[in-house]
Protein backbone atom coordinates (compact mmCIF):
# COMPACT_ATOMS: atom_id res chain seq x y z
CA UNK A 1 0.00 0.00 0.00
CA UNK A 2 1.46 3.48 -0.70
CA UNK A 3 2.60 5.94 1.84
CA UNK A 4 -0.22 7.59 3.11
CA UNK A 5 -0.16 12.38 1.97
CA UNK A 6 0.76 14.31 4.87
CA UNK A 7 -2.11 16.71 5.90
CA UNK A 8 -1.53 20.38 4.30
CA UNK A 9 0.21 18.75 1.37
CA UNK A 10 -0.95 20.54 -1.96
CA UNK A 11 -1.24 18.74 -5.23
CA UNK A 12 -1.07 20.23 -8.55
CA UNK A 13 -0.86 23.71 -7.02
CA UNK A 14 -4.39 23.34 -6.18
CA UNK A 15 -5.77 20.47 -3.90
CA UNK A 16 -4.78 20.85 0.05
CA UNK A 17 -5.20 17.57 1.59
CA UNK A 18 -6.63 17.55 5.23
CA UNK A 19 -7.12 14.39 6.11
CA UNK A 20 -7.90 10.54 4.88
CA UNK A 21 -11.47 9.68 5.09
CA UNK A 22 -10.95 5.84 3.66
CA UNK A 23 -8.12 3.53 2.75
CA UNK A 24 -8.10 0.78 0.56
CA UNK A 25 -4.90 -1.97 -0.44
CA UNK A 26 -4.55 -0.13 -3.81
CA UNK A 27 -4.21 3.82 -2.40
CA UNK A 28 -6.74 6.27 -0.06
CA UNK A 29 -9.27 8.60 -0.37
CA UNK A 30 -8.75 12.21 1.08
CA UNK A 31 -10.76 15.30 2.05
CA UNK A 32 -9.30 18.19 0.54
CA UNK A 33 -9.70 21.61 0.18
CA UNK A 34 -9.93 23.10 -3.30
CA UNK A 35 -7.90 26.20 -2.98
CA UNK A 36 -9.20 28.15 -6.15
CA UNK A 37 -12.76 27.95 -4.85
CA UNK A 38 -12.73 29.06 -1.35
CA UNK A 39 -14.49 27.08 1.01
CA UNK A 40 -15.08 24.19 -1.49
CA UNK A 41 -14.18 20.69 0.04
CA UNK A 42 -13.62 17.86 -2.11
CA UNK A 43 -12.72 14.38 -2.13
CA UNK A 44 -9.35 13.02 -3.52
CA UNK A 45 -9.58 9.35 -4.79
CA UNK A 46 -5.96 7.72 -5.09
CA UNK A 47 -4.90 4.89 -7.45
CA UNK A 48 -1.75 3.43 -7.07
CA UNK A 49 -0.46 1.07 -9.97
CA UNK A 50 1.02 -2.77 -8.98
CA UNK A 51 4.66 -1.64 -9.89
CA UNK A 52 5.48 -5.65 -10.50
CA UNK A 53 3.33 -5.15 -13.36
CA UNK A 54 5.96 -3.33 -15.28
CA UNK A 55 6.48 -0.05 -16.67
CA UNK A 56 4.66 -0.81 -20.24
CA UNK A 57 1.59 -2.51 -18.34
CA UNK A 58 1.27 0.37 -16.25
CA UNK A 59 1.52 3.07 -18.62
CA UNK A 60 -1.54 0.78 -19.99
CA UNK A 61 -3.22 1.15 -16.94
CA UNK A 62 -2.93 4.83 -16.39
CA UNK A 63 -3.77 5.35 -20.13
CA UNK A 64 -7.22 3.25 -19.05
CA UNK A 65 -7.73 5.67 -15.85
CA UNK A 66 -7.79 8.40 -17.87
CA UNK A 67 -10.20 7.25 -20.78
CA UNK A 68 -12.95 6.10 -17.26
CA UNK A 69 -12.18 9.19 -15.40
CA UNK A 70 -13.18 10.93 -18.72
CA UNK A 71 -16.09 8.94 -18.70
CA UNK A 72 -17.16 9.64 -14.68
CA UNK A 73 -16.57 13.63 -14.93
CA UNK A 74 -19.77 13.55 -18.17
CA UNK A 75 -22.05 12.00 -15.41
CA UNK A 76 -24.30 13.92 -14.23
CA UNK A 77 -26.91 12.49 -11.60
CA UNK A 78 -28.40 13.86 -7.89
CA UNK A 79 -27.69 10.55 -6.23
CA UNK A 80 -23.68 10.39 -7.62
CA UNK A 81 -21.20 12.46 -6.36
CA UNK A 82 -19.98 14.82 -9.35
CA UNK A 83 -16.36 14.00 -10.90
CA UNK A 84 -14.74 17.56 -11.51
CA UNK A 85 -11.11 16.38 -11.85
CA UNK A 86 -8.50 14.25 -12.71
CA UNK A 87 -4.61 13.38 -12.81
CA UNK A 88 -1.59 11.41 -12.50
CA UNK A 89 1.15 12.30 -10.16
CA UNK A 90 4.68 9.68 -10.87
CA UNK A 91 2.58 6.00 -10.12
CA UNK A 92 -0.14 7.22 -8.73
CA UNK A 93 -3.40 8.91 -10.30
CA UNK A 94 -6.05 10.67 -8.73
CA UNK A 95 -9.60 11.33 -9.39
CA UNK A 96 -11.24 14.63 -7.27
CA UNK A 97 -15.14 14.41 -6.38
CA UNK A 98 -17.53 16.10 -4.34
CA UNK A 99 -17.23 15.52 -1.09
CA UNK A 100 -20.50 13.94 0.36
CA UNK A 101 -20.85 15.00 4.04
CA UNK A 102 -23.46 12.45 5.99
CA UNK A 103 -23.31 9.11 7.54
CA UNK A 104 -22.97 6.40 5.76
CA UNK A 105 -25.72 3.60 5.66
CA UNK A 106 -23.68 1.00 7.37
CA UNK A 107 -22.96 3.30 10.51
CA UNK A 108 -27.31 3.92 10.23
CA UNK A 109 -27.56 0.01 10.45
CA UNK A 110 -24.91 -0.58 13.14
CA UNK A 111 -27.00 2.47 15.28
CA UNK A 112 -30.14 0.78 15.11
CA UNK A 113 -28.34 -2.70 15.80
CA UNK A 114 -26.53 -1.26 18.95
CA UNK A 115 -30.54 -0.41 20.16
CA UNK A 116 -31.66 -3.56 19.63
CA UNK A 117 -33.68 -2.62 16.53
CA UNK A 118 -33.88 -2.79 12.76
CA UNK A 119 -33.98 -0.11 10.22
CA UNK A 120 -37.45 0.86 8.97
CA UNK A 121 -38.69 -0.84 5.94
CA UNK A 122 -39.98 2.28 4.40
CA UNK A 123 -36.99 4.24 5.19
CA UNK A 124 -34.91 1.83 3.65
CA UNK A 125 -36.95 1.43 0.41
CA UNK A 126 -36.51 5.52 -0.02
CA UNK A 127 -33.18 4.86 -0.43
CA UNK A 128 -33.31 1.87 -2.48
CA UNK A 129 -35.11 4.18 -5.24
CA UNK A 130 -32.60 6.86 -4.84
CA UNK A 131 -30.28 3.93 -5.44
CA UNK A 132 -32.23 2.14 -8.41
CA UNK A 133 -32.14 5.33 -10.04
CA UNK A 134 -28.85 6.39 -9.57
CA UNK A 135 -28.24 2.52 -11.18
CA UNK A 136 -30.68 2.83 -13.59
CA UNK A 137 -28.61 6.21 -15.15
CA UNK A 138 -25.12 4.50 -14.91
CA UNK A 139 -26.51 1.38 -16.81
CA UNK A 140 -28.71 3.42 -19.88
CA UNK A 141 -24.69 5.24 -20.47
CA UNK A 142 -23.45 4.02 -23.57
CA UNK A 143 -21.47 1.69 -22.83
CA UNK A 144 -22.96 0.62 -20.01
CA UNK A 145 -21.22 1.67 -16.61
CA UNK A 146 -21.20 -0.66 -13.88
CA UNK A 147 -20.71 0.11 -10.12
CA UNK A 148 -19.21 -3.11 -9.00
CA UNK A 149 -19.00 -2.50 -5.28
CA UNK A 150 -22.37 -1.87 -3.89
CA UNK A 151 -22.73 -2.07 -0.08
CA UNK A 152 -24.01 -0.23 2.77
CA UNK A 153 -20.53 1.49 3.82
CA UNK A 154 -20.54 2.99 -0.28
CA UNK A 155 -24.02 4.58 0.25
CA UNK A 156 -24.38 8.39 2.23
CA UNK A 157 -27.09 10.02 3.50
CA UNK A 158 -26.73 13.62 3.54
CA UNK A 159 -28.36 16.00 5.87
CA UNK A 160 -30.76 16.60 3.72
CA UNK A 161 -31.88 13.19 2.98
CA UNK A 162 -30.50 12.84 -0.51
CA UNK A 163 -28.67 9.71 -1.28
CA UNK A 164 -25.32 9.50 -2.91
CA UNK A 165 -23.59 6.10 -4.35
CA UNK A 166 -20.24 7.10 -3.60
CA UNK A 167 -16.44 5.35 -4.15
CA UNK A 168 -16.10 4.96 -7.78
CA UNK A 169 -12.88 2.43 -7.37
CA UNK A 170 -14.08 -0.41 -9.35
CA UNK A 171 -16.33 1.18 -11.74
CA UNK A 172 -15.68 -0.66 -15.16
CA UNK A 173 -17.32 0.29 -18.40
CA UNK A 174 -18.71 -2.04 -21.00
CA UNK A 175 -17.08 -1.66 -24.13
CA UNK A 176 -18.41 -2.88 -27.23
CA UNK A 177 -17.63 -6.60 -27.29
CA UNK A 178 -18.09 -7.13 -24.05
CA UNK A 179 -14.51 -5.68 -23.55
CA UNK A 180 -14.00 -3.66 -20.48
CA UNK A 181 -11.71 -1.11 -19.04
CA UNK A 182 -10.86 -1.11 -15.60
CA UNK A 183 -9.92 1.88 -13.22
CA UNK A 184 -8.99 -0.68 -10.36
CA UNK A 185 -8.26 -3.83 -10.84
CA UNK A 186 -10.41 -5.63 -7.76
CA UNK A 187 -13.58 -7.40 -7.28
CA UNK A 188 -15.44 -6.13 -4.89
CA UNK A 189 -16.30 -7.31 -1.38
CA UNK A 190 -17.20 -10.63 -0.91
CA UNK A 191 -20.32 -10.49 0.99
CA UNK A 192 -22.08 -8.24 -1.66
CA UNK A 193 -19.69 -9.57 -4.73
CA UNK A 194 -21.82 -12.18 -7.11
CA UNK A 195 -20.27 -15.20 -8.49
CA UNK A 196 -19.19 -14.44 -11.48
CA UNK A 197 -17.31 -11.14 -10.16
CA UNK A 198 -14.86 -13.51 -8.65
CA UNK A 199 -12.83 -14.15 -12.27
CA UNK A 200 -11.06 -10.15 -11.94
CA UNK A 201 -11.69 -8.09 -14.89
CA UNK A 202 -11.67 -10.98 -17.07
CA UNK A 203 -14.91 -12.21 -15.18
CA UNK A 204 -18.43 -11.92 -17.58
CA UNK A 205 -20.02 -9.10 -15.18
CA UNK A 206 -22.79 -7.05 -16.80
CA UNK A 207 -25.63 -5.26 -14.99
CA UNK A 208 -26.78 -8.16 -13.36
CA UNK A 209 -23.73 -8.23 -11.09
CA UNK A 210 -24.61 -4.60 -9.50
CA UNK A 211 -28.46 -5.93 -9.10
CA UNK A 212 -26.64 -9.08 -6.88
CA UNK A 213 -24.95 -6.79 -4.46
CA UNK A 214 -27.87 -4.42 -4.58
CA UNK A 215 -29.94 -7.00 -3.11
CA UNK A 216 -27.48 -7.99 -1.08
CA UNK A 217 -27.11 -4.37 0.30
CA UNK A 218 -30.86 -4.45 0.72
CA UNK A 219 -31.08 -7.97 2.96
CA UNK A 220 -27.57 -6.63 5.30
CA UNK A 221 -29.75 -3.15 6.11
CA UNK A 222 -33.22 -4.89 6.77
CA UNK A 223 -32.09 -7.92 8.80
CA UNK A 224 -28.98 -6.33 10.74
CA UNK A 225 -26.99 -9.72 9.64
CA UNK A 226 -24.14 -9.77 6.73
CA UNK A 227 -25.53 -12.11 3.86
CA UNK A 228 -23.50 -15.29 3.01
CA UNK A 229 -21.29 -14.45 0.38
CA UNK A 230 -21.82 -16.57 -2.94
CA UNK A 231 -18.78 -18.65 -2.75
CA UNK A 232 -20.41 -19.74 0.39
CA UNK A 233 -23.67 -20.64 -1.00
CA UNK A 234 -22.20 -22.53 -4.01
CA UNK A 235 -20.55 -25.21 -0.92
CA UNK A 236 -23.23 -24.64 1.23
CA UNK A 237 -27.12 -24.79 -0.60
CA UNK A 238 -29.32 -23.06 1.69
CA UNK A 239 -26.73 -21.20 3.70
CA UNK A 240 -28.95 -17.79 2.61
CA UNK A 241 -31.20 -17.47 5.56
CA UNK A 242 -34.20 -15.38 3.93
CA UNK A 243 -34.64 -12.00 5.39
CA UNK A 244 -37.97 -12.56 6.78
CA UNK A 245 -36.80 -15.51 9.09
CA UNK A 246 -34.44 -13.18 10.77
CA UNK A 247 -36.48 -9.57 10.70
CA UNK A 248 -40.27 -10.58 10.53
CA UNK A 249 -41.51 -6.77 10.20
CA UNK A 250 -39.71 -7.56 6.57
CA UNK A 251 -42.54 -7.65 4.05
CA UNK A 252 -43.12 -11.17 1.66
CA UNK A 253 -43.14 -8.93 -1.30
CA UNK A 254 -39.62 -7.10 -0.25
CA UNK A 255 -37.97 -10.79 0.60
CA UNK A 256 -38.82 -11.96 -2.94
CA UNK A 257 -37.28 -8.89 -4.78
CA UNK A 258 -34.27 -9.11 -2.23
CA UNK A 259 -33.69 -13.24 -3.31
CA UNK A 260 -35.17 -12.68 -6.94
CA UNK A 261 -31.70 -10.25 -7.22
CA UNK A 262 -29.83 -12.62 -5.20
CA UNK A 263 -29.92 -15.38 -7.43
CA UNK A 264 -26.24 -17.21 -8.35
CA UNK A 265 -26.61 -17.16 -11.69
CA UNK A 266 -27.28 -13.59 -13.31
CA UNK A 267 -29.97 -15.23 -16.11
CA UNK A 268 -32.12 -15.86 -12.88
CA UNK A 269 -32.22 -12.49 -11.85
CA UNK A 270 -34.02 -9.06 -12.93
CA UNK A 271 -32.87 -8.27 -16.37
CA UNK A 272 -32.47 -4.72 -15.37
CA UNK A 273 -33.03 -2.68 -12.35
CA UNK A 274 -35.90 -0.93 -13.49
CA UNK A 275 -36.95 -4.00 -13.66
CA UNK A 276 -36.31 -5.16 -10.25
CA UNK A 277 -37.20 -1.64 -8.90
CA UNK A 278 -40.82 -1.68 -10.21
CA UNK A 279 -41.57 -4.95 -8.50
CA UNK A 280 -40.05 -3.89 -5.24
CA UNK A 281 -42.27 -0.91 -5.19
CA UNK A 282 -45.66 -2.81 -6.15
CA UNK A 283 -45.73 -0.75 -10.01
CA UNK A 284 -45.63 -4.50 -11.41
CA UNK A 285 -45.90 -8.20 -10.53
CA UNK A 286 -43.05 -9.78 -12.63
CA UNK A 287 -42.71 -12.80 -10.41
CA UNK A 288 -45.81 -15.16 -9.76
CA UNK A 289 -44.36 -17.51 -7.30
CA UNK A 290 -41.70 -17.99 -4.89
CA UNK A 291 -38.16 -16.99 -6.16
CA UNK A 292 -35.51 -19.81 -6.39
CA UNK A 293 -32.49 -18.90 -5.05
CA UNK A 294 -30.46 -21.79 -5.13
CA UNK A 295 -29.97 -23.20 -8.21
CA UNK A 296 -29.12 -26.13 -10.12
CA UNK A 297 -25.97 -27.39 -10.31
CA UNK A 298 -25.43 -27.69 -14.05
CA UNK A 299 -26.39 -23.54 -14.08
CA UNK A 300 -24.20 -23.03 -11.83
CA UNK A 301 -21.34 -25.12 -13.68
CA UNK A 302 -21.35 -22.61 -16.75
CA UNK A 303 -18.82 -20.33 -14.73
CA UNK A 304 -14.90 -21.55 -15.16
CA UNK A 305 -14.46 -19.71 -11.64
CA UNK A 306 -17.17 -21.78 -9.98
CA UNK A 307 -15.35 -24.42 -11.55
CA UNK A 308 -12.38 -23.74 -9.85
CA UNK A 309 -13.95 -23.21 -6.12
CA UNK A 310 -15.32 -26.98 -6.77
CA UNK A 311 -12.02 -28.37 -7.72
CA UNK A 312 -10.93 -27.23 -4.56
CA UNK A 313 -13.79 -27.85 -2.44
CA UNK A 314 -13.30 -31.47 -3.98
CA UNK A 315 -9.22 -31.72 -2.71
CA UNK A 316 -10.27 -30.77 0.44
CA UNK A 317 -12.76 -33.69 0.77
CA UNK A 318 -10.45 -36.22 -0.79
CA UNK A 319 -7.47 -34.68 1.35
CA UNK A 320 -9.40 -35.22 4.48
CA UNK A 321 -10.79 -38.40 3.96
CA UNK A 322 -7.14 -40.01 3.06
CA UNK A 323 -6.13 -38.61 6.33
CA UNK A 324 -9.06 -40.52 8.12
CA UNK A 325 -7.96 -43.54 6.12
CA UNK A 326 -4.34 -43.10 7.44
CA UNK A 327 -4.88 -42.67 10.10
Amino acid sequence: MPLPLKSSEILRNRYKIKRIIGQGGMGSIYLAEDTRLSGRLCALKEVEHDKTLGKQLNKEAQEQFKQEATVLARLDHPNLPKVSDFFSIGDRDYLVMDYVPGDDLRTLMLKAKHQGKYLKEAEVRKWANQLADALIYLHDQNPPILHRDIKPSNLKLTPSGLLKLVDFGLVKVLAPGEMTITIIQGQGTALYTPLEQYGGDGAHTDIRSDIYSFGATLYHLLTNTAPADARERFINPGSLVPPRQINSTVSAQMERAILWAMNLHPDERPASMAQLRDYFTGRTEYLDKTTPVELKLTQILSFPEVKILLYISLGLMLDSLMGAFFI
